[in-house]
């Protein structure tokens, strides 16, 4: 729990001193009945015919609720995952002739393709998403939008290439989330309302480097979040050759370190969907200070009926 007035918890020192005060003042007068009265009329003059709830209960109750009322106009806060109805997410995918790899069942790009669309379509309503893909060259395939179908048709009709230019990738990327936010925005020091989703299964051939990628993403203050794709087992056939393309998880994790983002591996289809599950919760909401003022201050004027009940109960008067 935080407070967005720290400060005005000092107040809960004047609550102590009227805690100490009451048991002053119970003890003195304890202290008054011992010396001037006999022994077998003591219990009388210090109200004990009555049990601890009925002496105490109303002035504890009180107190607690005092505090209660200190507590609540230091205006506490709790962090809570709310849905992003703003925002931007640019998902750039590798679109390189290795994601044709069998590896994950039917290629690779198909299931990126497949938990893509899922991801997609699970995104709020609020968010623009963005489409990438890179093979030698990267692509704004569409800009951000928050029409769905236009983006999840785009991403079926996504088609293997040559090289792979991932750092690239990450800076068209960067560049489709600077043209939906606002200067302001961009120009602030808070964190902006943008994710970018990197799927790619090696390592970067043509063009800046992943990780280059990543810093420029990382000083524009934009995580990027990494699916490394396949297994060390992965081949393709080109031109009659066959030719290995194990996944690199380790350039895609750090790329996802150097943004403070996320990074997973998806050695099957099975796991990919576990991994858009994620994401999806991960990019889909973001965290904000909820007040609890109002709940504070409800379960102190319920308090501080008890305590008038109690008292009224015990003593047939309020005060």
């Amino acid at each position: 729990m935080n407070f967005l007035h720290p400060a005005r918890l000092a107040l809960l020192l004047g609550v102590v001193g009227l805690a100490a005060a009451y048991v002053a003042v119970l003890l003195r007068n304890r202290r008054a009945a011992a010396r001037y009265a006999a022994p077998a009329r003591q219990a009388g003059l210090v109200s004990t015919r009555r049990g601890p709830l009925a002496r105490h209960g109303g002035p504890v109750l009180a107190l607690v609720a005092l505090a209660g009322l200190v507590v609540a106009i230091a205006q506490p806060t709790r962090a809570e995952a709310v849905a992003r109805e703003q925002g931007v997410v640019v998902v750039a995918v590798d679109v390189s002739a290795s994601m044709s790899a069998t590896d994950i069942a039917p290629t690779r790009l198909d299931a990126a393709i497949t938990g893509a669309t899922s991801f997609v379509n699970g995104l709020p309503a609020g968010l623009h998403v963005g489409l990438v893909s890179f093979d030698k060259n990267a692509r704004l395939v569409v800009a951000p939008t928050t029409e769905r179908t236009q983006v999840t048709k785009a991403i079926a009709n996504l088609s293997e290439g040559p090289g792979t230019a991932a750092g690239e990738g990450i800076a068209t990327s960067l560049a489709a989330v600077r043209s939906v936010l606002s200067p302001t925005l961009l120009n602030s020091k808070a964190d902006l309302p943008a994710s970018i989703v990197l799927l790619s299964d090696g390592a970067t051939t043509v063009g800046r480097s992943a990780e280059q990628g990543a810093s420029e993403a990382a000083k524009a203050r934009v995580p990027v979040t990494t699916i490394s794709f396949g297994t060390t087992d992965g081949t393709v056939t080109i031109d009659g050759e066959t030719l290995s393309v194990p996944a690199d998880p380790q350039t895609m994790e750090n790329v996802a370190r150097i943004t403070g983002a996320k990074s997973f591996t998806a050695g099957s289809a099975d796991e990919l969907k576990n991994v858009y599950d994620d994401i999806t919760t991960s990019v889909g909401t973001t965290t904000e200070q909820r007040e609890l003022t109002l709940g504070f201050l409800g379960f102190d004027l319920v308090l501080l009926l008890a305590a008038a009940g109690v008292t009224l109960a015990t003593t047939g008067r309020l005060l």
